[in-house]
């Protein structure tokens, strides 16, 4: 069996509708496919769930007859069978009903939760019923049936593949639709897998189910070794490992959400990066494979913040870096790079919510310096840090680039460099000369 995720461009008109249906039914054998809502569907249900935490519910009524009235072309366009047209408007009109009836509650965090998922529920609902009327074999698994959260709002595998299980025994269709993003949580409630969560409940799915490929469909041919937004003559990479591939995620390649690779790479399962609108093209396959060393790929990640300590009393002393690391895990804070010196720690941080409390307790231990706007560009390759006179290629391609702080050796994979995001373009396409070399 294959898993399948299609985002939510991929199916965010009548015409890329039936586009991933012709793709689909041009895949041989048993097909799990995941779907995202409609393009722009969440981006508006989250507005509306804005302005009902606001107690504007006139104005989130407003932004739900604009919802309602996407879908006339999906309904106008998609159908011939007359009964399935109406059994996907009833379900479209039904699922606006349950819409009002959250606005209409008291605000709270799981009326939120609720609300953002509705989008996936009609997009699944609508691309069933499509197939259906091509005379498809295809069956509808409801996610919330089988994905699952434990305590720490982690993806229960062992449940989710019982559960999995048990559904897909119980159909014998070729295809097989479910939503991304959409989950339970460990209390029984409707939760999601936040932003990106279709590329993740892909790859729980096709790890549980131990699936042949999963193959992540998008709108541009696989994973490129550099930003196609900034750099021009890029090209996508064959093949990665899951190692590269995912500091390449995490350092700001959008292909791929980051956390999708992890339960991947803890069965093995190979992840294939296909594009819709070139669908015989290879794309990316990210597997256990490694293809030796060298630069594969450069990533860059915007609105980061340096953050510097500097005391000449404390750095060097016994338990300072516990206290550091204390502060930014009490405002659950991540921490990107991180470089010491005999008085001083920089370190950098992708998210500001808690800057300034950040801020006032590490300034009990030294002076603070802070730099915003910052960006960090990432060399990618397997065992990188090893490679001899690559550290020398690059700081020379880089000679007139004020760099601010350099990781090298925390990974074998990722050599990381911070510099003011005004440079980016320029570190970018400097670096993108050693693919020529």
């Amino acid at each position: 069996m294959k898993v399948l995720k299609f985002g939510g461009t991929s199916v965010g008109s009548p015409e890329r509708m039936k586009q991933v249906a012709e793709i689909i039914s041009n895949i041989k054998g048993r097909k799990l496919v995941v779907l995202s809502a409609v393009s722009g569907n969440t981006n508006k249900l989250v507005s509306i769930s804005e302005k009902c935490e606001m107690g504007d519910k006139t104005s989130a009524l407003g932004l739900l007859k604009e919802l309602r009235e996407v879908f006339n072309p999906f309904l106008d366009q998609l159908y011939e069978k007359k009964e399935l047209r109406e059994d996907t408007e009833k379900y479209i009109d039904q699922v606006m009903d349950d819409i009002e009836g959250l606005i209409d509650q008291p605000y709270s965090p799981q009326v939120n939760k609720m609300m953002v998922v509705q989008g996936e529920l009609i997009s699944t609902r609508m691309f069933t019923n499509y197939l259906k009327d091509r005379g498809e074999d295809v069956t509808l698994l409801m996610a919330q049936n089988f994905m699952t959260l434990d305590e720490n709002d982690e993806p229960d595998m062992v449940m989710i593949e019982k559960k999995l299980e048990h559904l897909l025994s119980k159909t014998t269709s070729k295809v097989l639709i479910t939503q991304g993003f959409i989950t339970r949580n460990a209390a029984g409630g409707i939760d999601n897998l936040k932003r990106g969560g279709s590329d993740y409940s892909a790859t729980i799915i096709g790890s549980v189910l131990k699936s042949d490929e999963i193959q992540i469909w998008t709108d541009i041919d696989g994973m490129h070794n550099n930003d196609p937004r900034v750099v021009e003559k890029t090209f996508p990479l064959a093949k990665l490992s899951f190692e590269e591939a995912s500091e390449l995620a995490y350092f700001g390649a959008k292909v791929l959400h980051p956390t999708c690779i992890v339960p991947a790479q803890q069965f093995g399962v190979p992840v294939r990066i296909k594009n819709t609108m070139a669908p015989a093209a290879n794309g990316t396959l990210i597997s256990d494979v490694s293809e030796g060393g060298g630069i594969k790929a450069i990533a860059a990640k915007d609105n980061i913040t340096a953050i510097k300590i500097k005391s000449s009393r404390m750095v060097m002393a016994y338990g300072f870096m516990r206290r550091v690391f204390e502060i930014f895990e009490m405002y659950k804070t991540p921490i990107d790079m991180i470089t010491t010196s005999e008085i001083a720690v920089s370190l950098t941080i992708d998210n500001n919510e808690h800057l300034p409390e950040i801020e006032r307790e590490i300034s009990k231990y030294g002076k603070v310096e802070i730099d915003k706007d910052q960006t960090i560009v990432c060399i990618v390759g397997d065992d990188i840090a090893e490679k001899r006179g690559l550290g020398k290629q690059i700081f020379k391609v880089l000679d007139d680039v004020p760099i601010r702080m350099i990781s090298f050796g925390g990974s074998r994979n990722n050599i990381s460099i911070l510099i003011d995001s005004s440079h980016k373009k320029t570190t970018l396409q400097r670096l993108n000369g050693l693919f020529e070399k």
